[in-house]
């Protein structure tokens, strides 16, 4: 099993990444022949103002929606956890944003954030009618809910599977000890999810390097550059520009940018200690 997985990362990852990271030493519009540059696409790129400006959008992005998501999600996942049959159909219900695409999604709260057509206005609702994808601020915000709207399901998924193996002894114990619901909550299911609230951060960071599609259809990076992020500024360069050096440049970016980020989250979750936690141990 280890050979064929090791064959699937090296063809899918690791070749990929190398032919990246070959490409961003050379001057190519994507058609025509591919000329040998050294350094330069490096030294246009790292020189460019725009770049510290798009790293900045990046993690204004990954910090908003992980702080969004992560609570949300958590209390979702604890509430579904239980084995009534009515959760079971909310849950259902709940995971249809993830059966949408960005680009549909994208298209849907455009249309109903309009200040003129949308959803405040034909509802005559003063508080909504606002120019939510024209104001900087309110189109960064925007971006953020969109995204944590569509994944906001997928992580409490993962929080419900976790919560149901915690033990039950734990909570019965507790009980016989006097303890409520809130008591157990903080002492017992946020202890024993520690492992999963790494995971599932891990996930939503590492993530939110990636998002292209629902930003390029929502703000196009707009209004001026206020959501351009890493990710639409490769787009950008690469497909746009026909820049396909700079783009490479700013692909390996991020992947430094993912890896670093995996790693420190991974050691402020104990390193390697990824024992069980179950009953306490």
């Amino acid at each position: 099993m280890v050979l064929p997985a090791l064959a699937m990362f090296v063809a899918f990852a690791v070749i990929p990444l190398i032919g990246v990271l070959l490409l961003s030493f050379t001057r190519w519009d994507g058609i025509g022949a591919i000329h040998p540059a050294g350094f330069d696409s490096w030294h246009d790129v790292l020189t460019d103002p725009g770049l510290p400006h798009a790293l900045w959008v990046t993690f204004e992005v990954m910090l908003l929606s992980w702080a969004f998501q992560t609570p949300i999600s958590l209390l979702i996942g604890v509430f579904l956890a239980a084995r009534q049959r009515y959760r079971s159909v909310l849950a259902v219900f709940f995971f249809v944003p993830l059966l949408l695409s960005q680009a549909a999604i994208a298209i849907t709260f455009k249309a109903l954030l309009d200040p003129n057509f949308g959803l405040g206005a034909g509802l005559g609702i003063d508080l909504l009618v606002q120019d939510w994808l024209g104001d900087p601020t309110l189109a960064l915000c925007t971006v953020v809910f969109v995204v944590s709207w569509q994944f906001i399901p997928f992580h409490s998924l993962i929080y419900q599977g976790a919560v149901r193996q915690i033990p039950v002894s734990l909570y019965e114990a507790a009980q016989l000890d006097g303890a409520g619901r809130l008591r157990q909550f903080f002492s017992i299911t946020l202890p024993q999810l520690r492992n999963t609230i790494v995971t599932s951060s891990t996930l939503m960071v590492i993530g939110s390097l990636t998002f292209f599609d629902l930003i390029w259809v929502l703000t196009a990076g707009g209004p001026g550059d206020a959501t351009r992020a890493l990710a639409l500024d490769m787009y950008i360069r690469g497909f746009r520009a026909n820049l396909m050096g700079p783009a490479s440049v700013i692909a390996v970016i991020l992947v430094v940018v993912g890896l670093l980020l995996a790693l420190a989250l991974r050691r402020l979750g104990g390193g390697r200690d990824t024992s069980s936690q179950l009953e306490g141990m």
